[in-house]
């Protein structure tokens, strides 16, 4: 299946949307295809008013240390609808990939991968659009089953359609599990390697903590500012 010359339609036309995330399925890799990881970055969202903010921070992959940091701010023009995130958030996402010096050669994205009902979860997605590695990180099952893990480390696969689709990982004592699943062009295996390098004591592995801190800091000044505005009136 061809991939669609655009991947972000505005239409909210389902059949359409549909036979979109079955061409970026029928493209992701969950294979191993890429180098020597010297820089990743995290990816994650924020919302004000009708807009919707995508922060993207780039850190050094063994020390964590930041080396950039973008943002971009896209209107809203797609309603929130549970497994069509993408055709919400993914533009935005793309527009502040492009405004990245250096390309990192990874993306940790707060969404879903193959974890996903149709297989094309956020991260899939921008992973396919952009043709660069990407992990998805969530907060939730959107499908499948799961062992629940009891322990700190403890991790286990996560099932959909006797599919093995990512796992659920109890990253810190006190928390829920995270959800990790490889997006493209990364294996089962590295997604949960690869997380598991990027966690320093948070819940969320360093790359998505950070570009969640990033895009609420965003949101903030934004909201400062509008509210100067409407003092000055």
């Amino acid at each position: 299946m061809p991939i669609p010359p655009h991947l972000f339609p505005s239409t909210r036309d389902r059949t359409t949307l549909l036979d979109v995330q079955r061409a970026v399925a029928a493209h992701a890799c969950v294979e191993d295809r890429f180098g020597e990881i010297n820089t990743i970055a995290g990816v994650d969202q924020a919302f004000f008013d009708d807009k919707v903010i995508s922060g993207i921070v780039t850190l050094d992959y063994e020390t964590m240390e930041e080396k950039d940091r973008v943002y971009a701010i896209e209107t809203v023009d797609f309603p929130y609808i549970s497994t069509f995130l993408t055709f919400r958030e993914g533009r935005s996402i793309v527009s502040a990939y492009r405004k990245l010096a250096r390309k990192p050669e990874l993306l940790m994205i707060d969404g879903c991968g193959i974890n996903h009902p149709r297989f094309a979860g956020l991260a899939t997605h921008i992973g396919v659009a952009l043709d660069t590695p990407t992990i998805g990180v969530a907060k939730n099952i959107l499908c499948g089953t799961s062992r629940q893990p009891v322990d700190a480390g403890e991790v286990h696969p996560l099932i959909y359609n006797n599919e093995h689709i990512g796992w659920v990982l109890k990253s810190k004592e006190n928390c829920n599990p995270i959800i990790i699943a490889p997006g493209h062009r990364v294996s089962m295996e590295s997604s949960i390697e690869i997380t598991r390098h990027c966690l320093r004591g948070y819940k969320l592995p360093e790359p998505t903590r950070q570009a969640h801190i990033y895009a609420n800091s965003v949101k903030r000044m934004h909201d400062r500012d509008k509210e100067n505005h409407t003092r000055q009136r």
